[in-house]
């Protein structure tokens, strides 16, 4: 039952509601229960009354000399009894035969004798002549011989007097609660309206912000209830803040690593416009535009994998991946850059289609993974043709810790261990290897890991040998079984 109803919910209207409807619902159970309690309290003085004047006729039952038993109600005892302005009065007296002494003839009968001890009053509703009457019955020993000499005395009366004093009580009860549920619901309604004044002092106090003031709310002022909601409003404030300052950061590093490439053309192109130039220069100088546009290609191709790796988030789309094969397609397609700088790649481990080497994740994003992983490995291991660096790819199933390890391993310098939590951080790039890259592959794969709940682990190759070499090591949770239609398939 919804007393206020609204098509929006509201905080103030719930509230009232739950306190209200019990109220009102309560309300008639409690004039229910006013009027048995008022109709218990008009009976009782009344049916004492009924009681005395059944001990006082039974006192007027005699027995005479002979055993005759003999009942004599004096005239003002009668006019006493009969004296009532409201209600009328009954009474009937039989003998131990059961013969009729004195009162009314068709009074009803009453219980059983040896139901109830002699000299015991009982009290029940009753009707005589169609009219609902109150009456108290007692049966009556006689000094007389033997056990089962009993006498019954009844007397009556009917319960005008008894409707009109509960009537009373119901309404000295009654007529206040019309004057108290009124003010009730008022003052609950004041109540409750002044209870939710310090949410709107915190509406207030957030509407009056600043567009760029992301500073945490302050408690002040704030009712117990509502701190865990400030708190999470703050949280998600400091969140909020921490991305906008890395998107400005983003924008700046992206505007500055986009600058040279950008610059370089700029310079090559009027190089290459002036007069006089020899085709020798006019090609070197296109052979520089040409590179300064793939650097350039190179860096906004990386900004866009990063932003769409960070975007993809809960709304990443997963299914059953054979991480083996997605390494070995990788690794084919890598191979003519791998043999244009004279780098051995090959790739060893778990065959596709083993046990161990399925993960739930994202195809797509997992191919980037492996690419940036081995792309930069290629670029930052020196080669040769008389010397050729060494790159290998490896899937290692882990069937007691439910993981599956991938591992890319090169014989380049390595990374020195106060910069390996640099390396993963945008534009950042290891100082010294002459390498030309723009330092956004490691925080690709950082990312997409972390999306895949794996996390990517930095480490010398071979500590024993210089150069030590670099191993990037990324451990996925892996899935109990192989899915069956992949598995068909293979």
């Amino acid at each position: 039952m919804k007393i206020f109803q609204r098509e929006q919910r509201s905080l103030f209207g719930e509230i009232l509601d739950w306190m209200l409807t019990p109220l009102l619902l309560l309300w008639p159970v409690s004039l229910v229960l006013t009027w048995l309690v008022a109709q218990s309290l008009a009976n009782k003085p009344f049916d004492r009354a009924l009681e005395y004047n059944v001990h006082a006729l039974a006192q007027l039952i005699m027995v005479e000399d002979d055993g005759r038993i003999q009942f004599n109600l004096p005239l003002p005892a009668t006019e006493i009894l009969r004296a009532d302005e409201s209600d009328m009065v009954f009474y009937q007296v039989l003998n131990n035969k059961g013969e009729h002494l004195s009162g009314d003839r068709d009074f009803p009968a009453a219980h059983p004798r040896y139901e109830v001890p002699a000299g015991e009053v009982v009290l029940r509703d009753d009707e005589l002549r169609g009219v609902d009457i109150r009456v108290a019955a007692m049966w009556v020993r006689l000094p007389l011989v033997g056990d089962d000499e009993l006498a019954l005395v009844q007397v009556a009366e009917t319960r005008e007097k008894r409707s009109v004093l509960a009537a009373e009580i119901i309404k000295g009860v009654m007529l206040p609660q019309f004057v108290i549920l009124p003010l009730a619901v008022l003052l609950v309604w004041l109540a409750l309206a002044r209870g939710i004044k310090p949410l709107h002092r915190l509406e207030e106090r957030i509407r009056a912000r600043k567009p760029e003031d992301l500073s945490p709310l302050n408690h002040r002022g704030v009712p117990m209830e509502v701190v865990p909601l400030v708190d999470a409003v703050n949280d998600l404030l400091r969140r909020l803040n921490e991305s906008l300052a890395t998107q400005k950061r983003f924008l700046a590093d992206a505007a500055h690593q986009l600058k040279t490439p950008l610059a370089g053309l700029r310079m090559q192109a009027d190089l290459a416009q002036r007069d006089g130039n020899s085709t020798e220069e006019l090609k070197r100088s296109l052979e520089q535009i040409g590179r300064s546009s793939i650097r350039a290609t190179h860096t906004v191709n990386q900004l866009l994998s990063l932003a769409r790796a960070e975007a993809a988030g809960a709304g990443l789309q997963r299914a059953p991946c054979d991480l083996a094969q997605l390494v070995i397609e990788v690794v084919q397609e890598l191979l003519p850059l791998a043999m244009d700088r004279h780098v051995d790649m090959g790739y060893e481990g778990a065959d596709p289609g083993s046990a161990g080497v399925w993960l739930h994740g994202n195809a797509t994003l997992l191919k980037e993974l492996v690419r940036n992983l081995l792309t930069n490995a290629i670029h930052y291991s020196p080669s040769s043709a008389e010397q050729p660096a060494v790159v290998t790819a490896r899937v290692l199933p882990d069937p007691l810790a439910r993981m599956v390890l991938l591992q890319v391993e090169d014989t380049g310098p390595g990374v020195p261990p106060e910069e390996r939590e640099l390396v993963f951080q945008p534009f950042y790039r290891a100082l010294g290897t002459g390498a030309d890259g723009s330092g956004l592959g490691l925080p690709i794969v950082q990312e997409i890991a972390r999306q895949h709940g794996a996390e990517v682990v930095l480490d010398d190759a071979q500590p024993q040998r210089q150069p030590c070499g670099a191993l990037f090591s990324v451990r996925f949770p892996a899935l109990r079984k192989a899915p069956v239609l992949e598995a068909e398939n293979d």
